[in-house]
């Protein structure tokens, strides 16, 4: 797909399948806004890619931080076109009995109250240039509780909610509101969940997680028309007709 002067904001880049989504994203000639809490990370990412890449440290859970993250990529680039909803985090993982009030509710300011922050400021500017495509990176767990993962199940099924919402709210303005389950992924955090030992997705073996590029094309794919059958919801990577189109093994 050719992302030609277009940008793309992409939150949690510094790793994992959002530092793989930028990557794909510049492969593919657009601009891309990389933030994350990690500076040096993001920062040799930008260098990586070059010009077209620009580096800002931003927490998700900070509206004034992402708001001017936003602002500092329309006024650099001329516009936002993309947004990747990718932040998130998976500790602590904790029973309910014994979870952290104030560690429980963190995960809500990155995993619900980030995906606000940024539709809430990339919206407006997108309303502006007549259109745009919001993609959340969505999880199973928004579906399927499991054991010790309270706040990420309930904060992912919000967001998804949020998502739909958007789409009905901002559709008739050209905007594109879809989500993205990518499955089990092989990052940084199932090896936060391997650690913890407490449900059936910890007990997983490495080699069963898929590679961080597949969530990548599936999300460079999502801001094309051939997805527009999605819109308002969900795609899931485990679909077999979804990974024939991005040409992945079934």
């Amino acid at each position: 797909m050719d992302m030609q002067g277009k940008t793309v904001v992409v939150t949690g880049a510094s790793r994992g399948i959002g530092a793989a989504a930028a990557r794909s994203f510049a492969d593919a000639g657009a601009n891309v806004l990389l933030l994350a809490r990690s500076g040096d990370a993001i920062g040799a990412l930008a260098r990586e890619i070059g010009d077209r890449a620009l580096a800002v440290t931003c927490d998700v859970a900070s509206w004034s931080q992402v708001k001017a993250a936003v602002d500092q990529a329309a006024w650099r680039f001329g516009g936002v076109d993309v947004l990747i909803n990718n932040a998130g985090v998976i500790e602590p993982i904790s029973m309910l009995r014994a979870a952290d009030p104030a560690a429980w509710a963190r995960a809500f300011d990155t995993n619900l109250k980030g995906v606000f922050h940024g539709m809430r400021a990339a919206v407006p500017v997108m309303r502006k240039q007549g259109g745009g495509t919001v993609i959340t990176v969505g999880s199973g767990a928004a579906y399927n509780a499991l054991e010790g993962w309270s706040h990420y199940c309930a904060s992912k099924a919000a967001a998804l909610m949020m998502t739909k919402a958007l789409h009905k709210e901002e559709a008739a303005a050209g905007i594109r509101a879809l989500s993205l389950s990518p499955g089990t992924v092989a990052t940084d955090m199932q090896r936060e969940i391997k650690t913890s030992g407490v449900n059936p997705v910890s007990a997983m073996a490495w080699e069963d997680h898929i590679p961080v590029d597949w969530p990548a094309k599936a999300l460079l794919w999502m801001c094309s028309p051939e997805a527009d059958g999605f819109l308002g919801g969900e795609v899931a990577l485990s679909d077999p007709e979804v990974r024939a189109s991005l040409g992945l093994p079934a």
